[in-house]
């Protein structure tokens, strides 16, 4: 059997959380009593004119630029032609031959080093307005009783950035996905939430022996609400083409839906390609001409960017990969780590705390004095364990010292705590015999009752060092 290769490329759409819309001054922003935020533009009255809303054009620079893309002198809104009842105009306000930025690329680091996805375009257009389909057990156009419209959505600045077929795995394009959503949170252009909707991916797939040269007929995945969908959503449409392919079957190009409950896909519809919704430049709008100083001033405003700071506490804090990502998950966290390492904190043990204890409490990484915490972290030895986590509970309260807590230390002294070990031991007779025969995994039965006699406050290694020379 010949083996294949996946070829993956991606269509993201992020929603700008601009105040107003693109073209009209309705509010925009998620949620709202349905058709509340419209007028006569985003509803396509006669006679009602867009006007581009400065921000979102400024907000697609600066995200090109994070994407590495040349920004175009000369940028051009088109209308896209479809009919569908969440388009009132019977056309989409976009950008097709002539977008704003073009020609980029991302690097996605990884434990096995970097891997560059190349960019197409990063284009500004408008939403649609949200369908609502009634009835059925998908909540989808299909089996539904009747479908209805939210305008609210409709008309909200929407940056589309499409890749190259570059990636070669579900995993790879689910890392990419989860990447390039942090980096658009950190430039704080948009919140990128899928569960919200503010971030859409569909993706394009085919697949092809390995080695062979071009592309084979390609499907689109849309409507996946997760990374974790999109990513089995992926993989079922490898297995399904592989699948045609080896029975002697043929690929058609159409766009696929993704049921999570039968990891499988359904069709929706044939795949439209670009000449089907008849581009042509909007006559209401005259072009962009985005002024250099302006596009190197959006250029200095990129902050350093998720990927590039992964590889710099690889290498400033030797942290392995994992580490680094980790911490890297969001800003906040990031910036607290690097605080606490700031005050001499060993940069692996802060690691430690920061993506296990610390995280798993909830508290928000930004509410939290590094400098407080970093006392916590240097005395962590000799505080019980219960009053540490307690520490990392209260750490983001505004009025936190960390002095509080310090004087919780272990008892680590042997003529205190030899007693209770030989007491543990003479109650469990039985558990000492089987130890004695080889079951080494009972240490840690005795020191559990050792810790539960001191309420945590015993030092795990003294008891540790006691139990096994009581029982040698």
């Amino acid at each position: 059997m010949p083996e294949w290769e996946a070829v993956i490329g991606l269509e993201i759409h992020t929603q700008l959380k601009t105040r107003t819309k693109m073209f009209c001054s309705c509010e925009a922003g998620f949620g709202g009593e349905p058709n509340t935020r419209t007028c006569p533009v985003c509803l396509a009255f006669p006679g009602a004119l867009p006007v581009p809303n400065e921000t979102a054009v400024e907000w697609t620079i600066k995200l090109g630029h994070a994407l590495n893309c040349r920004v175009a002198e000369h940028a051009v809104f088109h209308r896209k032609n479809y009919f569908y009842p969440d388009n009132p105009k019977g056309y989409q306000i976009s950008q097709y031959d002539e977008p704003l930025c073009i020609e980029g690329s991302f690097v996605v680091p990884g434990p096995d080093g970097d891997s560059e996805v190349r960019i197409v375009r990063a284009h500004l257009e408008e939403d649609a307005a949200k369908t609502i389909h009634v009835g059925g057990a998908t909540g989808r156009i299909v089996g539904s009783a009747h479908s209805n419209v939210d305008f609210n959505r409709g008309g909200t600045p929407l940056v589309e950035i499409v890749t190259q077929p570059d990636l070669r795995s579900a995993e790879q394009a689910k890392r990419f996905l989860q990447l390039l959503r942090q980096t658009i949170v950190e430039l704080g252009v948009s919140d990128a939430e899928m569960e919200k909707g503010t971030l859409r991916a569909d993706a394009n797939i085919s697949v092809r022996e390995v080695g062979e040269a071009g592309y084979r007929t390609r499907t689109e995945l849309k409507n996946m609400n997760s990374f974790n969908h999109i990513a089995r959503g992926i993989d079922a449409e490898i297995r399904r083409q592989i699948e045609t392919w080896e029975s002697g079957g043929e690929v058609v190009q159409e766009t696929l839906d993704y049921e999570v409950k039968s990891d499988t896909v359904t069709p929706r519809r044939r795949k439209e390609e670009a000449d089907d919704y008849l581009y042509f430049p909007e006559p209401d709008l005259v072009p962009l001409k985005p002024p250099a100083d302006l596009v190197e001033r959006l250029r200095t405003e990129v902050p350093e960017l998720p990927g590039a700071r992964i590889r710099r506490f690889e290498k400033e804090y030797e942290l392995p990969y994992y580490d680094a990502e980790v911490l890297n998950g969001s800003a906040a966290l990031a910036a607290l780590y690097e605080q606490v390492a700031l005050e001499g904190i060993d940069a692996k043990a802060a690691s430690n705390v920061l993506m296990n204890d610390f995280v798993a409490t909830g508290v928000d990484p930004a509410a939290v004095d590094g400098a407080e915490l970093a006392k916590l972290i240097a005395a962590r030895a000799t505080i019980p364990r219960e009053s540490f986590t307690r520490a990392l509970i209260e750490s983001g309260d505004p009025d936190f010292r960390a002095e509080t807590y310090l004087g919780d230390t272990l008892v680590a002294d042997t003529a205190e705590l030899e007693p209770l070990v030989e007491r543990v031991l003479a109650d469990n007779p039985g558990q000492v015999a089987a130890y004695k025969g080889g079951k080494d995994g009972l240490l840690g039965f005795f020191v559990g009752q050792v810790m539960k006699e001191t309420q945590g406050k015993a030092d795990p290694k003294v008891v540790n060092e006691l139990l096994r020379a009581k029982l040698a």
